[in-house]
C-alpha cells in the first residue's frame, strides 16, 4: 500500500522560505514521477512542480526561479524548496507520485504566507 506524508509547512512572512518534504512508502520506486500540487481557497488544484525519474523538472510559470523540486537518491523522498514566497503562494500543498494510471496523493500540508 502506498503512503505519502508531507512535512515542513507553516506560516512565513512574504519573501521568506520554506522547505517541504514528502516521504513515500510502499511500492513507490524510481519509475514514478514525483510532484507537488497545491490548492488555494476557492481555486482549483494545480500541479506546481514535478520531477521525472530521469531528473527532468517542470514548474508552473508563477513559481519558476523561486521553487526547486528535488528527490533523494533512494527515490523515496521528494523536497520542494520554496524561496521568495508571496501571499499568493498560500495554499495546501500536496505531495504526489504518479505514472500511467496510478496517482497517489498525500494528505497535504498548509503553507501560509502573511505578514
Amino acid at each position: 500500500q502506498v503512503q505519502l506524508v508531507e512535512s515542513g509547512g507553516g506560516l512565513v512572512q512574504p519573501g521568506g522560505s520554506l522547505r517541504l518534504s514528502c516521504a513515500a512508502s510502499g511500492s513507490i520506486d524510481s519509475t514514478y514521477i514525483l510532484g507537488w500540487s497545491r490548492q488555494a481557497p476557492g481555486k482549483r488544484r494545480e500541479l506546481v512542480a514535478s520531477m521525472s525519474s530521469g531528473g527532468t523538472t517542470s514548474y508552473i510559470s508563477s513559481v519558476k526561479g523561486r521553487f526547486t523540486i528535488s528527490r533523494d537518491n533512494a527515490e523515496t523522498t521528494t523536497f520542494l524548496q520554496m524561496d521568495s514566497l508571496k501571499p499568493e503562494d498560500t495554499a495546501v500543498y500536496y505531495c504526489r507520485a504518479f505514472k500511467d494510471r496510478e496517482d497517489y496523493w498525500g494528505p497535504g500540508t498548509q503553507v501560509t504566507v502573511s505578514s
